[in-house]
C-alpha cells in the first residue's frame, strides 16, 4: 500500500496513520487515515473489519503527525480520515477530519 507510519503513545496505545488511494478513484487526491488501538496489528485489523483488506503497514515514512495525535485522541471512535493529495502538496485551509463511517457509506441506489 501507500506510506504509513505510527507513533507509539506513553500508555501504550498505538496511533496508525496511513495514506490510501481515493475511494472514488480522482487522479492525484488519496486519504489519510487514522487509527487509535491496542497496537499496530489490531489497528490494522479495525480496518480489515470494515472492509478495507489490502492495507498494509510497512515501515515508518509518514508516520502521524502531533496535530493528526490530537485529532484521533479526541474522537470518540478513534478511527478517522480526511482527504490528501498524493503529490506532496499541503493545502492552505486543511480539511476537516470525518468518521470513517461517511468514507464507507455507500451512494443511495437511485430507483
Amino acid at each position: 500500500m501507500a506510506a504509513g507510519g505510527f507513533c507509539k503513545l506513553p500508555d501504550g496505545m498505538v496511533v496508525v496513520a496511513l495514506n490510501l488511494p481515493s475511494p472514488t478513484a480522482e487522479a492525484g487526491v488519496g486519504v489519510r487515515v487514522l487509527v487509535l488501538a491496542q497496537n499496530r496489528a489490531r489497528a490494522l485489523t479495525r480496518l480489515r473489519n470494515l472492509g478495507l483488506r489490502a492495507v498494509y503497514l510497512r515501515g515508518n515514512a509518514a508516520p502521524p503527525t502531533p496535530d493528526e495525535i490530537t485529532a484521533v485522541l479526541h474522537h470518540p471512535d478513534g478511527l478517522i480520515w480526511r482527504t490528501a493529495p498524493d503529490n506532496g502538496v499541503v493545502a492552505t485551509v486543511p480539511e476537516l477530519w470525518r468518521p470513517i463511517r461517511s468514507l464507507l457509506r455507500r451512494p443511495a441506489a437511485q430507483a
